[in-house]
């Protein structure tokens, strides 16, 4: 059973969506109705995105690099700007890649690159339990999903064999925080966004690491902020990695890009 959307539901739904600061309203809308199993349960989400609540946790999925990725309350949602990571990634991994995916929140990188590349061994970390719940239904088997800090949680034999190490580590610096749209501020896991007094105290702790894991010739990406990718990139060298950074305007995304 669904709800079908009638004009004058059409209209009441637009209109208090856009009451609450809705920018795309009209397409709000038709995604909440064709989610909805009942009027009841329209009510319920159209009250819960008019009080703030993101969309994408509303629905209970978000649309990522084509694929529909399930994000709980409280799990990170994927940003469009991230797809940007996972070319770059892609772009670079062999056959039969050993990937790991840090910091994986929904596990939207993982099964995005899982869905481009063939025959990936992937693996996924991330320290938050209701992120690890969500990236387990993301990421179908063989795919294995640990929950801990960083490295930590990974099988010791993994040392030495990752080709393509992903983060999207938190790069928000605390006291910005405050300034983030309440939507983020309110309903996504600090641990999420919290990286520190610059920003980058999670990343350079992902860097740090990295040699000890990678693969000869392996590849360590990162998504942060094209403010602080110079930062990301000395932390790279002193970590002993061949580096670059990779820019996307059209998406306003930034990688930084190391190779053992």
């Amino acid at each position: 059973m669904s709800v079908s959307l009638s004009p004058s539901l059409e209209f009441v739904l637009v209109t208090r969506l856009r009451a609450a600061g809705c920018v795309f309203a009209e397409d709000e809308a038709r995604l909440i109705v064709s989610a909805a199993r009942t009027s009841d349960e329209l009510a319920s989400m159209l009250d819960r995105r008019v009080a703030g609540v993101p969309l994408e946790h509303v629905l209970g999925w978000a649309e990522f690099c084509g694929l529909r990725i399930e994000v709980d309350p409280r799990v990170f949602v994927p940003r469009r700007r991230t797809a940007f990571l996972v070319e770059q990634a892609a772009a670079l991994a062999c056959p039969h890649a050993v990937v790991v995916d840090l910091c994986c929140g929904s596990g939207a990188v993982g099964a995005a690159l899982a869905d481009t590349l063939d025959g990936i061994e992937l693996y996924a970390v991330d320290i938050d339990p209701a992120a690890v719940r969500c990236a387990r239904r993301n990421l179908a088997e063989p795919a294995l999903v640990f929950e801990g800090d960083l490295y930590a949680p990974l099988p010791s034999a993994l040392r030495g064999r990752i080709d393509i190490l992903v983060a999207n580590a938190p790069y928000v610096p605390t006291e910005a925080i405050r300034l983030m749209p309440p939507e983020a501020r309110f309903h996504e896991p600090r641990v999420s966004l919290d990286g520190g007094a610059d920003g980058l105290d999670i990343q350079r702790r992902v860097t740090a690491g990295a040699r000890d894991w990678l693969a000869p010739g392996g590849h360590l990406l990162i998504e942060t902020s094209e403010s602080q990718a110079p930062r990301t990139a000395g932390a790279f060298e002193e970590a002993g990695l061949t580096t670059r950074i990779e820019i996307s305007d059209e998406v306003g995304a930034t990688v930084v890009v190391g190779t053992r």
